[in-house]
């Protein structure tokens, strides 16, 4: 893959406020080995039904700037709070040396000249 030209880090996690971030049987795996708890119990606590191509995807919570986002997101940081043990989804986001959501946030937050600005997509 080619240089990234983005952050993660200084993003404010646009890609975990997807409503549908589907999880395997291995990421649900991962995540039980994470919180030492058994793979039935990390998919009931962790997962819910998504859909025919994606039977399980991650829970969400509220969130301020998102109608909701990923349970595993931390409101304050916006950071990961299982990124060792995240799902391959996110292992694998994004797949090209720019981030669609990076440029966003960029381009609002020199616009708004304010480097603390959240745009919303809501």
């Amino acid at each position: 893959m080619p240089k990234k030209h983005y952050d993660c880090l200084k993003c404010v996690a646009y890609c975990c406020s997807y409503t549908h971030i589907p999880t395997t049987k291995t990421d649900i795996k991962r995540l039980a080995k994470h919180f030492d708890v058994s793979v039935d119990k990390a998919q009931r606590k962790f997962t819910k039904y998504g859909d025919k191509d994606s039977p399980r995807v991650l829970r969400h919570t509220d969130d301020e700037h998102f109608s909701s986002s990923c349970m595993f997101l931390d409101k304050d940081t916006r950071n990961c709070t299982v990124y060792a043990a995240r799902p391959a989804i996110c292992r694998d986001f994004p797949t090209q040396s720019r981030c669609g959501y990076y440029e966003f946030l960029k381009f609002e937050r020199e616009v708004q000249d304010d480097p603390e600005w959240v745009a919303t997509t809501n």
